[in-house]
């Protein structure tokens, strides 16, 4: 598509080479990881007296990716809470599509697989017939000579 952005770009890319439960799981991860590293950095910047250091930073964004939400560090400033909340829906709302892009290409394939083998099961049953009229073309020709 002419336009895509470098997101989107990536993305498509990353999904493709997402063809194993394995490359699925490491494309998931991989986003999952990019999104929680760049929360915590942004956060330790936007509300530094709440989290003064990368790994508070870490700890919160890790508890607020993965929706647990122990609770124990909350953002106390606006842009703190404002940054959780792009946070919250930016990063349930992202890791939902790379998923459903990973399980629909996984169905997608499997439907195709499914076809292939609907369509040798034909071919296997039009070789199978061809060869009952051969036999008895055969039979035909023995009874007759």
């Amino acid at each position: 598509m002419p336009h895509q952005t470098r997101l989107e770009r990536w993305l498509d890319r990353e999904i493709a080479r997402a063809a194993t439960p394995r490359g699925a799981a490491g494309v998931i991860a991989a986003a999952t990881t990019v999104i929680t590293v760049a929360a915590a950095l942004l956060m330790t910047v936007v509300d530094h007296e709440s989290f003064p250091s990368l790994g508070s930073g870490l700890w919160w964004a890790a508890q607020t990716v993965t929706t647990v939400g122990y609770g124990d560090d909350v953002p106390t400033t606006v842009k703190g809470k404002l940054l959780a909340v792009l946070v919250m829906l930016f990063g349930i709302g992202f890791l939902t599509v790379v998923t459903a892009a990973i399980t629909s290409s996984f169905i997608e394939r499997s439907r195709m697989e499914h076809s292939r083998s609907d369509t040798g099961s034909a071919t296997a049953e039009q070789l199978r017939q061809i060869e009952q009229r051969l036999e008895r073309i055969e039979a035909a020709l023995n009874r007759s000579a």
